[in-house]
């Protein structure tokens, strides 16, 4: 993995779950890690974690559905380090429910965070990848878009735009942007405990309980995308559990 080392990666929703596998899977091979999410003692005790093992970490307080959020932890990361090389677009909710059950509020939140934190992301790290002439965005999708279903229609409209997004804009680039979309089945996180359907809560608790696998293997997808020489781009990675239907 020579090509994470002392490469400077800003990961959103890195207090928990996936996103907090990732940093620490990228520090213990050589990046330098920029977190971000609302739970700041969550982001200094995992920062101190990844320092005393002898890694470089750095955090700030932070909120998708603010773009000026999304600026600063941008502007850490050039500030600590000089440079960002990778930003991953993790951070997301669900709130899963019938479309007529008209959960407008759910849906906002879910446009907010999944969509519009995406893309404020990435709007905080272009000008910065452009002036730098080579950059990377990597967006922690799921296969709700991929496999569509009832319960899940908002939720994975949300997903499919991210995607629809990145690909106009992998072909809009010149090369020197790369954009990669990871899409997780069931993993072993905190998904469901924000769910306010209780039959629906009920059944992605059983489904990460029953065939769930570690946040680690998503950490694992995204350095293998990372990783690559800077002539190779990795567009799409979808990675379950087998057991997965």
């Amino acid at each position: 993995m020579e090509n994470l080392k002392d490469k400077v990666v800003a990961v959103t929703g890195a207090s928990s779950g996936m996103g907090r596998a990732i940093a620490i899977a990228l520090a213990k091979n050589g990046a330098k890690v920029v977190l971000g999410a609302r739970r700041a003692e969550q982001l200094q005790e995992l920062v101190e974690e990844i320092k005393s093992t002898g890694g470089e970490a750095a955090f700030t307080k932070i909120d998708v559905k603010n773009k000026a959020d999304l600026v600063l932890l941008v502007k850490t990361a050039v500030e600590q380090y000089g440079k960002l090389d990778v930003i991953i677009n993790n951070a997301g909710v669900s709130q899963l429910s019938r479309v007529d059950e008209l959960d407008i509020d759910g849906w906002e939140e879910m446009i907010d965070i999944n969509l519009k934190g995406v893309l404020y992301g990435m709007a905080a790290a272009i000008p910065v990848f452009k002036q730098q002439q080579s950059g990377h965005i990597v967006n922690i999708i799921s296969t709700a878009g991929i496999k569509i279903v009832p319960m899940q229609g908002v939720y994975a409209g949300t997903k499919n735009a991210i995607r629809t997004v990145a690909e106009a804009f992998r072909q809009e680039s010149n090369g020197n942007i790369r954009i990669t979309g990871i899409s997780p089945g069931f993993v072993k996180t905190d998904f469901a405990s924000n769910i306010k359907n209780e039959a629906m809560k009920t059944a992605i608790q059983q489904g990460m309980e029953e065939i769930a696998i570690s946040p680690t293997a998503i950490a694992n997808a995204v350095i293998y995308a990372i990783s690559q020489p800077s002539d190779v781009e990795i567009g799409d990675i979808v990675i379950r559990p087998a057991k997965q239907s």
